[in-house]
């Protein structure tokens, strides 16, 4: 069975991109999300990144692979956004910090057809709201663990994985699926790989995007070995035992509930 899990990459290097593509990255992700975004995140270890539309169109003449781009969360300011990110060529919008199903629906009505649209599940609303989402034409929905760690007020960002909140949303989404993020699987902090990818393939993933950490992780290898080896290593977790999955998943909820405990 050929692998079908997809990797996506944040990136506006034209360099990058292209030595990524080559080696088997299935798209990149442009990020204009910066609205509200420093306020909501302050105190917190995440990245805010300060895209453009000339890095969108940038990446866009980069590859023949997939371009995403993340654009604000919704508001007055969403059509002219989403005029600006079809015209340079996006293949796919991510509509962040989604609260209510009708701001999915109206983005649908703006972009009318001329590309696809994902979300990000990382509000309590979102969740609440898991099932009406999945019934959407999206095409892929990303639970943002950041943000919702936030939102929900838990300390450690996977403790939303650990506590079933994202199996509930998972039995409601058809479209594809992801949340977290991977690096080299024998990386990771404070969560290893393994473990998060152990949890990716347990709720039945289809993507998910390239950490922070991996560029770091990389140093000193070739992204031409090092993305076939994590491809790899998502099709060795696939095919774990059932027994593997459960003694995985209980090795990944305790340390998940130590650093919700010590944070």
């Amino acid at each position: 069975m050929p692998n079908t899990f997809e990797l996506f990459l944040f990136s506006t290097d034209p360099q990058v991109i292209r030595t990524a593509d080559s080696a088997g990255v299935h798209g990149f992700i442009v990020d204009m999300e910066n609205k509200g975004k420093q306020t909501r995140q302050t105190g917190y270890d995440t990245q805010i990144n300060l895209n453009t539309i000339e890095d969108l169109k940038n990446a866009r003449s980069s590859t023949d692979r997939e371009v995403i781009c993340r654009i604000n969360g919704f508001g007055e300011h969403t059509p002219a956004e989403v005029e600006q990110v079809i015209s340079a060529g996006v293949d796919e919008i991510l509509l962040p910090m989604v609260r209510h199903s009708k701001e999915v629906t109206h983005t649908l009505d703006f972009i009318h057809n001329r590309c696809k649209l994902g979300i990000l599940i990382e509000t309590a609303e979102a969740v609440k709201a898991a099932s009406t989402l999945g019934s959407l034409p999206l095409s892929r929905v990303y639970v943002g663990l950041n943000d919702l760690a936030i939102d929900r007020k838990t300390r450690c960002i996977f403790t939303s994985v650990a506590d079933g909140t994202l199996e509930h949303i998972r039995s409601s989404i058809q479209q594809h699926f992801g949340f977290g993020g991977l690096t080299l699987p024998e990386k990771g902090h404070p969560i290893p790989c393994r473990l998060l990818a152990g949890e990716i393939t347990r709720l039945g993933c289809d993507f998910t995007f390239l950490r922070r950490s991996f560029f770091k992780d990389i140093a000193g290898h070739e992204m031409k070995v090092e993305i076939p080896r994590i491809l790899e290593f998502i099709s060795e977790c696939r095919a774990r035992s059932n027994a593997q999955v459960e003694k995985d998943h209980a090795e990944f909820a305790d340390l998940v509930n130590t650093l919700e405990r010590s944070s």
